[in-house]
């Protein structure tokens, strides 16, 4: 499938045009939507892509419109791995429910940069060296093999744990509170500006991006 420079750039457009219009009409206001309300958006977005699939279908051939719709499924299935620790962290950090909306936003624009990056890294890397391939083969053998290994005593408390880690260096490093201020990154306490948890949420789903986008 041979896809043009112009073709990239108004799909790269659209993207951000809807990523712009969900935060700006949906998610900028701090509120708790409704069961309606989510499905309702959720509707539209995979309307979009099934849409999208069957212009790829039309205009590029059978084959390319199979390739867009499995692909489609598989990242739509990666991403439900997504959706549940970014649910864990978000509850570890006691977010706000009104401010979730904008934390997963944000998670999911950092998924998409770090996806789209890993993606066009690792085709290259396999088209120049073969046996990447068998590297990365390797990578998602061990991970599999960590998760059904038994679990030790302490584990949970460990992983648990792992948030307040977070917050230990992040206090070290500058001045944070244990409250939030809104859906405000830095707010001001006694003069000072200070870190509130909703950045550190922000920072711990950035680097579990990180690796959701390498499995990806």
């Amino acid at each position: 499938m041979e896809v043009s420079t112009t073709q990239w750039i108004v799909t790269m457009v659209v993207i951000v045009g809807l990523l712009a219009f969900d935060f700006f009409f949906h998610v900028r206001k701090a509120h708790i939507p409704t069961i309606k309300e989510s499905a309702t958006w959720t509707g539209i977005y995979v309307s979009i892509a099934i849409l999208f699939g069957v212009f790829v279908w039309v205009q590029m051939g059978q084959t390319s419109g199979v390739e867009y719709y499995a692909g489609y499924i598989t990242e739509l299935s990666l991403s439900v791995d997504n959706l549940f620790v970014f649910l864990i962290i978000m509850g570890s950090f006691k977010v706000p429910r009104a401010d979730q909306q904008k934390v997963l936003m944000f998670g999911i624009v950092v998924s998409l940069i770090f996806r789209t990056g890993f993606i066009f890294l690792g085709t290259a890397l396999i088209n120049s060296f073969a046996w990447v391939f068998y590297l990365f083969g390797l990578i998602l053998l061990i991970t599999a093999g960590n998760l059904i290994k038994p679990e030790k005593d302490g584990d949970d408390e460990e992983s648990s744990e792992a948030n307040n880690f977070i917050i230990k260096i992040a206090k070290r490093f500058m001045h944070t509170t244990d409250y939030y201020d809104g859906d405000k990154l830095f707010t001001v306490v006694d003069g000072r500006k200070a870190m509130t948890p909703m950045l550190l949420v922000m920072i711990a789903i950035g680097g579990t991006d990180v690796m959701f986008a390498l499995d990806s």
